[in-house]
């Protein structure tokens, strides 16, 4: 729960059917939702320490990939950075965003939870960071370990996780061991600031 804040913090029914007596119908037999079809488009990211490649499952989560998709098309991650590394157990996970004009963010999306799309925020996995369910934006982060308590589950939604690392998972474990500064951040952010950042030169789809 707390990792969950830590994350979070770096970085809005029910409908009534009449009234009276209550109708009691019948019961109807529901075919099961067929599942998501795969659909994988593949992202660059080259960044100052080399190039990953991402695959972003389109099929399960797609409100999330549009989304992070809407950034690579329009070119707003050029010239960002990767600028946190938060350690956790033997590993941790590297925050991305774009931190240098608001006025490059797009619209907060609507939150994809693991149960739903069940994708797992595994060693790989990329996901949504956000302050609250619905939240998200811009920034995202890599897990360079499993971390299955940012899974969703009764007492916490968790993160949207969207994809996965299939190229270079050797550049995100040397950003995540890259220097940090041991007093710029706020909060529990504090140590976890990468000094420098580590830029990203270009996010472009791929065949």
């Amino acid at each position: 729960m707390m990792c969950r804040f830590l994350v979070a913090v770096a970085l809005a029914a029910v409908s009534l059917n009449g009234a009276g007596v209550a109708q009691v119908a019948a019961p109807v037999s529901v075919a099961p939702a067929p599942a998501p079809k795969a659909d994988i488009v593949k992202v660059a990211i080259v960044t100052s320490k080399g190039r990953m490649v991402i695959a972003l499952d389109r099929g399960h989560a797609p409100i999330t990939v549009a989304n992070f998709l809407h950034y690579v098309d329009t070119k707003r991650y050029d010239r960002q950075s990767f600028y946190r590394a938060m350690p956790y157990d033997k590993g941790g996970l590297i925050q991305a965003g774009i931190t240098s004009n608001a006025k490059l963010l797009f619209k907060p999306i609507a939150h994809e939870p693991t149960s739903v799309t069940g994708l797992r925020n595994v060693r790989g996995t990329i996901s949504m960071a956000r302050i609250e369910p619905g939240s998200a934006r811009s920034d995202f982060f890599i897990l360079t370990e499993d971390i299955p308590g940012f899974d969703d589950d009764v007492a916490d939604p968790g993160f949207a996780a969207f994809g996965s690392v299939v190229e270079g998972m050797d550049v995100a474990d040397k950003i995540f061991h890259a220097p940090v500064s041991p007093t710029r951040g706020v909060g529990a952010m504090k140590g976890q600031m990468l000094a420098p950042a580590v830029k990203i030169l270009r996010a472009v789809r791929v065949k």
